[in-house]
């Protein structure tokens, strides 16, 4: 099965340099055309390894009666639409309605632990503090959480 992805995964990852996770991580990556236009800003020569695909359906009314953005809504209907495993989302509302939806969800912070499990980093601290200085909002406890999660620090 594919992953699908939103965009500011996508955007986080290439700030710190680790779009290459994502590819590691995930066989297959379909974005929707929205996500495709929202990441040119950040990603100015889109890696042919993430695959856009048109929503051949309409827009299922889970994401239409909800406040989420465009790519939010094509990536959580694309998601649908292809059976995606995982979606790839940060924003908390878009997490919330692809979970209703019955989709698997990861975020940045779940690549960056994906990729620790792989070996394709040794630690997550100095990825994790490489996030914060891009302006990617982590709690303090989440952020704790995550380095115990790593086994990084004792619980």
């Amino acid at each position: 099965m594919p992953a699908v992805s939103n965009a500011s995964p996508l955007i986080a990852l290439a700030a710190i340099k680790r779009l290459d996770f994502v590819r590691a991580l995930f066989e297959t990556v379909l974005i929707p055309p929205a996500v495709a236009h929202e990441i040119r800003r950040s990603i100015p020569v889109v890696p042919p390894w993430l695959q856009v695909q048109t929503l051949r359906d309409p827009l299922p009314l889970i994401v239409l009666r909800r406040t989420l953005g465009v790519g939010e809504r094509e990536a959580v209907a694309l998601a649908l639409e292809v059976h995606a495993d995982p979606i790839i989302l940060d924003d908390l509302p878009a997490r919330r309605v692809a979970q209703l939806a019955g989709l698997n969800v990861v975020g940045t912070v779940g690549m960056l632990l994906g990729a620790k499990h792989i070996g394709l980093i040794g630690r997550i601290r100095p990825e994790l503090d490489n996030l914060v200085k891009t302006s990617f909002f982590l709690s303090p406890q989440l952020y704790e959480e995550l380095l115990v999660a790593a086994g990084e620090v004792d619980s």
